[in-house]
């Protein structure tokens, strides 16, 4: 375990040299708004997301906005997210709980917010993380799919992927964690054509295949 995390360390220092200011992907100016974009994020894209919040939060500003708007209306607005009809659902019982039990406050709390009607573990480590910067690591398709490759473990459980990581990594890089693994998703470690000569940790990687490139190489000689 001492020499998978070391090696666990090496890796994500790599990646936060190569990608110094990560942030959220998702567009936010409040722990609120943080929390509406998660919920709809499940299923879809980020920039979907933003897209759809871009005008959601002007016309949304409050818990009791969301709890008061006509629910065909509120579907219509989150519609292109999809899986519209629940998570307009999740939406309005998550913002009743808040006005119920934290006074339109999103607490700050890990548990508290796994209690939200729409929140599960990502979600709330999504906000506890970013909005109120409690140590936490969210586990995304990306994190739990370069989790895998790069071995840090052997499962599909996004739960369990989170406590693995969590053994491996220093506390101060549980949230950033996330987003190094993310960006490097996107930009290099993409899911069907992967850059592995241009990936800053290759070397380090068990998934990589150095005769890829000859192949590849081949391929465009032919």
């Amino acid at each position: 375990m001492i020499q998978k995390r070391k090696k666990a360390k090496k890796i994500f220092d790599l990646l936060s040299n190569e990608y110094p200011s990560v942030k959220p992907a998702l567009n936010y100016n409040s722990a609120f708004q943080l929390l509406i974009s998660t919920i709809l994020s499940a299923q879809c894209t980020d920039e979907r997301v933003n897209i759809v919040t871009k005008d959601l939060f002007k016309k949304y500003k409050k818990p009791e906005d969301y709890v008061s708007a006509n629910t065909e209306e509120l579907e219509k607005d989150i519609f292109s997210t999809g899986f519209y009809k629940q998570k307009a659902k999740s939406i309005k019982n998550c913002c009743a709980m808040l006005i119920e039990k934290y006074k339109g406050k999103v607490p700050k709390d890990f548990e508290k917010l796994v209690e939200l009607p729409g929140v599960g573990r990502k979600t709330a480590s999504v906000v506890a993380g970013n909005a109120f910067g409690i140590p936490a690591i969210a586990v995304d398709t990306h994190v739990k799919r370069l989790s895998n490759l790069l071995g840090f473990v052997e499962i599909k459980n996004p739960d369990k992927i989170e406590i693995e990581l969590k053994e491996l990594l220093p506390e101060d890089y549980w949230v950033n964690s996330s987003h190094w693994l993310a960006t490097h998703g996107r930009q290099v470690c993409n899911a069907r054509r992967p850059k592995c000569f241009q990936c800053v940790i290759s070397q380090l990687c068990p998934s990589f295949n150095p005769d890829s490139k000859e192949k590849e190489d081949g391929k465009r000689k032919k």
